[in-house]
């Protein structure tokens, strides 16, 4: 963990930067998935988060919140996730801290500079 710099963490996962990379990329891991990230993916995931937030239940499932009957679309187009509706509330939790925490570490160092 020396390695990298922590950007936000919750129940279901963490993102972080590798501290001695020059890439522009997040990494989110939540589950046993791992996601590479631009600032605009993380942006278009927390989209794809909302419209699964439509979905609605099986109207026959006894599972309830626990119900992995949500399909969560991913920014890349061949990878999509069955999540419960306590899953995803976690991700939107996961995707929103993150991109918060980016947003305000770049104005941070942006009113540094100046």
């Amino acid at each position: 963990m020396e390695g990298i710099k922590k950007i936000y963490s919750n129940g279901i996962g963490i993102s972080f930067e590798w501290k001695n990379s020059s890439s522009n990329l997040t990494q989110i891991i939540f589950r046993d998935t791992g996601f590479h990230l631009k600032e605009s993916e993380i942006e278009e995931f927390l989209e794809k988060i909302s419209d699964s937030k439509k979905q609605k239940k099986c109207a026959t499932c006894t599972k309830g919140d626990d119900c992995k009957s949500i399909l969560l679309q991913t920014p890349s187009n061949k990878v999509s996730m069955a999540v419960s509706k306590v899953e995803l509330g976690q991700i939107d939790d996961l995707i929103k801290g993150t991109l918060f925490q980016i947003r305000l570490n770049n104005y941070l160092n942006s009113l540094c500079k100046n």
